[in-house]
């Protein structure tokens, strides 16, 4: 499912038009960036936990050349689902 098809889906459920809907989608993912900009975590009942990791730099190695390079510290994502998400 691809973002316009979750809008719609929310359009349908919600019982709104589709520009209402893909105004509300758009809304919510910009607040949850900007929630994990800030280190916050985002903590959704019932679906899932969104934080921000640590990376730290590490040695890694080219596949091609089998030379070993550093591989910068970064942030990324993390999404770990609630329990009742798979059920």
């Amino acid at each position: 499912m691809n973002k316009t098809e979750l809008a719609n889906e929310i359009a349908e459920k919600a019982g709104l038009n589709k520009v209402a809907a893909k105004a509300a989608l758009d809304a919510c993912l910009v607040a949850i960036e900007e929630a994990l900009a800030n280190d916050d975590k985002v903590q959704l009942i019932g679906f899932g936990t969104f934080s921000v990791m640590e990376k730290p730099e590490r040695v890694g190695i080219n596949p091609r050349t089998k030379e070993k390079i550093t591989i910068a510290a970064r942030r990324t994502v993390k999404f770990k689902p609630a329990p009742e998400l798979g059920n």
